[in-house]
């Protein structure tokens, strides 16, 4: 077995086994156990009573965090030259449309979100199999296709995420970074729990939230107990 490092001693050392902490306590205590020399990232995880593999008991959402993620995020609009000034003077890192289509195509993608127009919509499918896997593609539920482009362009840029549950029924975000306040952490928990919470599937029988864990990078989780969270 490897010996644990100095760090990791004194992470295990204040954090409880089986403990069930409430949100305000474990946003504190996320601070004092991350240990990384950058700026890591504030992590939730919440386990749901869904099945994931039927339609009507799919969760996916955006939400907008208070606080933003802490996370610069490198935004391409592809549009037509009607829009381009819209989205240059909303803060998109990159617009344009055919020059990038070719680049993706060429295995481009480095970026964080793409936002388009319903017009070019038939241009940007072709790029599916490339966009798919990497979480890249415009979606109208997310409010990536839209001819509002510079709206969308602010609303990434402040801080607004997507989110879908993944195959065990898991739905995994960052919702900020370790050099936040505790309060800064709570509040953008609160917000992104209360967006999942009002997303419940009609079909979904039982409990809904069975498990909630906050985590930095490189910390170990802390479980936190769902009715400390004032999602109202």
């Amino acid at each position: 077995m490897s010996k644990l490092t100095k760090n990791q001693k004194a992470m295990l050392a204040k954090v409880e086994p089986n403990k069930v902490y409430k949100l305000s306590e474990a946003a504190e205590l996320l601070k004092e156990i991350t240990f990384t020399k950058f700026d890591a990232s504030v992590d939730m995880d919440v386990r749901l009573g869904v099945d994931p593999r039927k339609a009507n008991q799919m969760v996916r959402g955006v939400v907008t965090l208070p606080h933003g993620t802490g996370k610069t995020v490198r935004v391409l609009v592809l549009c037509t030259p009607d829009k381009e000034n819209e989205a240059k003077e909303a803060g998109a890192d990159y617009v344009g449309l055919d020059e990038y289509i070719e680049k993706i195509k060429g295995g481009w993608t480095d970026v964080d979100v793409i936002i388009t127009t319903p017009n070019v919509m038939a241009k940007v499918g072709a790029l599916g199999r490339i966009l798919g896997p990497r979480g890249l593609m415009p979606n109208p539920k997310t409010g990536t296709v839209t001819m509002e482009v510079g709206k969308a362009v602010k609303e990434v840029k402040a801080g607004k995420i997507d989110f879908k549950v993944d195959k065990y029924g898991i739905i995994h975000s960052s919702i900020g970074k370790a050099s936040f306040t505790a309060e800064q952490i709570a509040d953008n928990a609160k917000e992104f729990l209360g967006t999942i919470i009002k997303l419940k599937p009609s079909a979904a029988k039982g409990s809904y939230i069975l498990s909630i864990y906050l985590s930095s990078t490189m910390s170990c989780g802390l479980q936190i107990d769902p009715k400390s969270i004032d999602t109202k």
